[in-house]
């Protein structure tokens, strides 16, 4: 490391850094994994990333910018997921190559990997094997569909992940077909429950001193986020389906269009908001509709409210009706691209947007940690590697003097 690397690493180590000292091995690539280990980082874990030699493909994938020494430049994804970290190359299939990864297995706290099922075993990385190495270690295996089952062993990407799970049949328009979901909800959804199920892991080992093996599915995680729809399910009887922006129990609950062109939505998911809807649109009377009177016959004729209030929100601006649910209390929104949602200024004011330079000395956003904690301000302590920095320094400070 260089001077001003070594100094933002010291950073990291200062005690009100809420994870100072914990070490993260990560065998990662592409997002859910990176992601994990990701926050780990973000909140002062010592993440030390195990790419392979030439590096993990993610660190190519388009959008690039800058020029990191190779002519395809670096990949913005990369740059994201792997911010706070140190990188290393290791080749696992040499003897020199799986003795380095062992060595920084025995400094570890946590190891997270994502690779299938029986990879890691097969280069004997595997938890049976760490654990004759670190006894205490806290070893996650992210994958598709876990550790067991007949699908065990298939390989999987986000969009995989939405459809076997469901996710892809509530999304959409109702006589349209499936739909992905714009955010790869799979891939970074499953990455937070890692991230939890590792300190929770982590804690039990301080104060027991046992090791823990965790096994994070894609697929569980996914079923674990669709509460609504399988509540939906089991207590009904009926498949959830597509219903486009609508919400299958709640009524005014959805997108709308104005006399702009704007789209906004408009969440009124209680009577006492539904009556201050009516007082906003002048409409008094559909409180005593009896179509629409309680939250029960809203939901079941909401085809019907949508079009009486699409004809009285085709009068007016989205920001018009955008200020006087604002001024009633009534939860609204404007439908945002993502260059309006990064530019407004509420995002602007919370400082959520950070930068962080690459190795060729440019600079490009990110967004930070999106939770705030007393006593601690996000940092980017490590920004996004270029070549894999000497893996017997890491080596060293994990279990050589003054390590473990």
């Amino acid at each position: 490391m260089n001077y001003q690397q070594q100094e933002m690493h010291e950073a990291q180590m200062d005690e009100s850094v809420p994870l100072a000292g914990v070490r993260v091995l990560e065998f990662g690539h592409f997002a859910a994994g990176p992601f994990a280990t990701m926050l780990l980082a973000d909140w002062g874990a010592d993440v030390v990333k195990v790419e392979p030699p030439g590096g993990e493909p993610m660190r190519h994938w388009p959008p690039v910018v800058g020029d990191s020494g190779a002519s395809e430049g670096f990949g913005m994804n990369f740059a994201v997921l792997n911010r706070n970290k140190r990188c290393i190359n290791l080749d696992l299939k040499t003897p020199e190559g799986l003795g380095q990864a062992k060595d920084l297995c025995r400094g570890a706290d946590i190891i997270l990997e994502n690779f299938r099922p029986g990879v890691l075993e097969g280069l004997g990385l595997g938890y049976e094997e760490v654990l004759k190495l670190n006894p205490k270690v806290v070893y996650c295996s992210l994958t598709g569909y876990g550790q067991t089952g007949p699908l065990r062993d298939k390989g999987a990407f986000d969009v995989a992940i939405q459809a076997v799970s469901g996710v892809m049949s509530v999304t959409g328009e109702e006589n349209g077909p499936p739909v992905k979901c714009g955010v790869a909800l799979a891939d970074y959804g499953t990455g937070v429950f890692a991230a939890l199920s590792c300190v929770t892991a982590l804690r039990r080992a301080e104060r027991t001193g046992k090791p823990g093996r965790i096994d994070v599915s894609m697929l569980s995680c996914m079923l674990s986020l669709a509460n609504l729809q399988t509540s939906e399910y089991w207590g009904r009887g009926t498949v959830p389906k597509r219903l486009g922006s609508r919400h299958p129990k709640a009524s005014p609950y959805q997108a709308y269009l104005a006399a702009d062109g704007k789209w906004f939505i408009l969440a009124a998911g209680s009577d006492r908001l539904w009556h201050r809807v009516c007082d906003v649109i002048g409409a008094p009377e559909l409180v005593e509709d009896p179509r629409f009177k309680t939250a029960g016959t809203r939901a079941e004729n909401q085809v019907e409210l949508e079009g009486v209030l699409a004809g009285i929100f085709s009068e007016s601006s989205a920001s018009v009706w955008l200020q006087k649910f604002d001024a009633a209390q009534v939860p609204a929104a404007p439908i945002n691209d993502y260059a309006e949602a990064l530019a407004s200024e509420h995002v602007q004011a919370t400082n959520l947007v950070h930068k962080m330079t690459l190795p060729d000395g440019g600079q490009v956003p990110t967004v930070g940690n999106p939770v705030s904690l007393s006593n601690y301000d996000f940092h980017i302590f490590h920004d996004p590697a270029g070549a894999g920095m000497q893996v017997g320094d890491v080596v060293a400070e994990w279990i050589g003097k003054g390590g473990r």
